[in-house]
């Protein structure tokens, strides 16, 4: 490591020698482990990467745009968001690098920038999220607003031994948006293939699939709307149906899915308390269960879902079983969820199959969600 002399010390000054000595040459910075893991869990290829002499102009009328507001927060804010322009440039000047999504690195790298504006949108701007009830920084003291946008700006601009990602404030200043607003779910359970899950992959990669009729059943998440409620009244009848139909033996896996959303700001991640609960009532051996704790909305359910197939090893080309009560899988089954897939995620994560009873329906995973999408899986 580099070291650096940090004074002088007179000739013949014993005791002032004594005290005055080398340190590390990073010393005086520090790394901020949050940040960090939330960039490289939201924004993957902005935090790889160094600007190039093609986005040198964009990038200067960008800081120059932001400086031009001088201490109006709210002009900064609005500011540092993405125009349609400025997306469509960014991604033509992108290199591509590292490991990529299917649709390529332009198509990630606007993924990433229009993550930025839902975020600052959300939590900067104020704008009211499509499930407002859940979704976003709800109803806060003006106060408590303004010291939540004077610190992101503080922390975005705060150097540390590592700042990511470095080529846009409007990065830095979206992850500190996230962190002052309590919002660094997105990490709560990484690695999510290690912990409560390590069993079961471990079991998945010597498994036989050909054994079963499906590949895991998905339990979606159904949150409570009561305060300190770990599992809502309709969730402890998925985890009944769950367990019943893993007694038949003809998946080897429960897929939880659910994360920290009813009611807003719970402590609760939803998934991990169904996995508590279908280990300790149903004697459910832990490694048959895998927890998606992230989701906050049925589309996410099932797109995390297929997520997590796709890591076990799970053969694409058969039906896993989706499990839940009636009224949430006839919505899963309407003509309306396909719209709200279309929406919410932008494609489909999986085809749905045979109806085998009002409570059961299967459901064939996608590739395309293995897509990277910095607006997951937080959605704000």
């Amino acid at each position: 490591m580099g070291r650096r002399l940090t004074c002088l010390t007179p000739v013949g000054v014993m005791v002032a020698a004594a005290l005055c000595a080398t340190v590390p040459a990073d010393a005086g910075t520090v790394r901020d482990g949050v940040t960090e893991r939330l960039a490289q869990r939201l924004f993957p290829l902005f935090d790889r990467m160094q600007p190039n002499d093609a986005m040198v102009a964009m990038l200067d009328a960008r800081r120059g745009r932001k400086a031009a507001c001088g201490d109006d927060l709210v002009c900064g804010a609005q500011a540092m968001m993405w125009t349609q322009a400025e997306m469509t440039a960014m991604a033509d000047r992108v290199p591509a690098h590292g490991p990529l999504p299917d649709d390529g690195a332009a198509a990630q790298a606007r993924r990433e920038m229009e993550g930025v504006n839902a975020i600052l949108r959300t939590y900067a701007l104020g704008q009211v999220p499509p499930y407002a009830q859940i979704d976003g920084a709800g109803t806060i003291d003006p106060l408590e607003r303004q010291a939540r946008l004077q610190a992101a700006e503080w922390i975005a601009r705060t150097p540390g031994q590592s700042t990511p990602p470095a080529i846009d404030l409007s990065f830095a200043y979206a992850l500190a948006l996230l962190d002052v607003s309590d919002r660094t779910d997105a990490i709560g359970f990484e690695p999510l293939n290690a912990g409560a899950n390590a069993a079961a992959m471990q079991r998945a990669r010597k498994m036989e699939w050909q054994r079963y009729r499906y590949t895991a059943l998905i339990v979606t998440g159904v949150g409570p709307e009561v305060a300190d409620m770990a599992i809502s009244p309709y969730g402890k009848y998925h985890l009944r149906l769950a367990a019943n139909r893993f007694a038949r033996g003809e998946a080897p896996f429960i897929i939880v899915t659910g994360g920290r959303a009813h009611p807003r700001a719970t402590r609760f991640t939803e998934a991990q308390e169904m996995r508590d609960a279908l280990i300790e009532r149903y004697r459910v051996p832990a490694d048959a269960i895998l927890i998606e704790p992230y989701a906050r909305h049925t589309t996410t359910n099932l797109r995390n879902a297929s997520r997590l197939l796709m890591a076990m090893g799970a053969p694409m080309n058969r039906d896993a079983l989706i499990v839940c009560n009636p009224g949430q899988s006839a919505a899963i089954g309407s003509a309306q969820f396909v719209k709200r897939n279309e929406a919410e995620l932008g494609y489909q994560p999986g085809i749905l199959g045979q109806r085998l009873s009002p409570t059961e329906l299967e459901f064939r995973p996608a590739a395309t969600s293995a897509r990277v999408d910095p607006r997951d899986p937080l959605d704000p």
